[in-house]
């Protein structure tokens, strides 16, 4: 019991009904108006503290409206986690796609400028998609990124596949670039650890497992359409999926890296709609795209 209603219990001897319940809501106002001045000041250091994610919340991932792909992990900047398993990379691993379902290794051309904003694209996206990943599902993100570079159905820098859509609200073919993960400055530990995969898998390493993959997801999503792309496996938290026909054929990886990547970033907002209802990025737009393209130069 408070000392200040152990003076009102003493002084209710002394004095008149009246006067003790005065005293008593007095003691209630007091006590009030101490607790809506925490609570302000609380609200205010929340206010002005960090925010590691928009003030409106996470987007979520809606299967067909983005790339459910993003794993987007919290990580503790401080250092103080357990340090991630060394990325250990061999070139001998047992490969879940064989003979014609491989694709060549990338290899960088262009300025300086296009090899390091490469190597920044791609450590991003392997740190906010895979960045408490084993070493096998950081390689197989990097590889599908290198797989869309290579592809002729999407850009052919890695800048420019990584953050492909990132101007839509809806629709970036990360997540990551588009619903608020990079507003978190990454973990020093683990943003060193993707870098070393980035590195080796720009200098032309290439991880058979995934084979010539286009498509991932999470295991806690199902997008629409993952039955109409041949299932590959599952590494660490994802799904890996190629285009069934042609478009998921070594052959028609093809493309050749030219450099002139853009900025190592996400591109301004824009206001997105689809006029036709139909999204231009689309997995099974872009394999019909594909098919068509190469039916009339044949």
């Amino acid at each position: 019991m408070s000392s200040r209603f152990a003076f009102l219990l003493r002084a209710q001897g002394t004095m008149g009904l009246r006067e003790w319940i005065a005293w008593l809501l007095l003691a209630l106002v007091v006590s009030l108006g101490a607790s809506q001045i925490v609570r302000a000041q609380r609200a205010d250091e929340a206010e002005g503290a960090p925010r590691y994610q928009p003030k409106e919340g996470m987007a979520f991932e809606h299967a067909g409206e983005n790339f459910p792909g993003s794993a987007f992990y919290y990580l503790d900047d401080s250092g103080s986690l357990a340090l991630a398993t060394p990325a250990v990379l061999t070139s001998n691993e047992l490969g879940l796609s064989t003979g014609s379902d491989m694709v060549r290794g990338l290899t960088l051309a262009g300025s300086p400028l296009d090899h390091a904003r490469a190597l920044q694209c791609l450590t991003a996206a392997i740190y906010y998609e895979a960045a408490m990943e084993p070493d096998a599902g950081q390689q197989a993100v990097a590889q599908v990124v290198l797989n869309r570079v290579m592809h002729p159905s999407y850009p052919n820098t890695v800048c420019g596949v990584v953050y492909q859509g990132s101007e839509r609200a809806t629709g970036c073919q990360f997540t990551f670039s588009c619903d608020g993960a990079m507003a978190r400055a990454p973990s020093a530990i683990y943003w060193a650890r993707a870098r070393r995969v980035a590195e080796r898998a720009l200098a032309g390493y290439v991880y058979r497992p995934v084979g010539t993959a286009t498509h991932y997801h999470t295991t806690e999503v199902s997008p629409y359409w993952a039955p109409s792309l041949d299932y590959i496996g599952t590494i660490g938290a994802h799904r890996f999926y190629r285009w069934q026909g042609a478009a998921g054929r070594s052959l028609a990886f093809n493309a050749r890296y030219l450099g002139g990547e853009p900025f190592p970033g996400p591109k301004p907002r824009t206001v997105f709609t689809v006029a036709t209802g139909v999204d231009p990025l689309d997995p099974l737009v872009l394999a019909k795209a594909y098919e068509a393209t190469r039916r009339l130069r044949h």
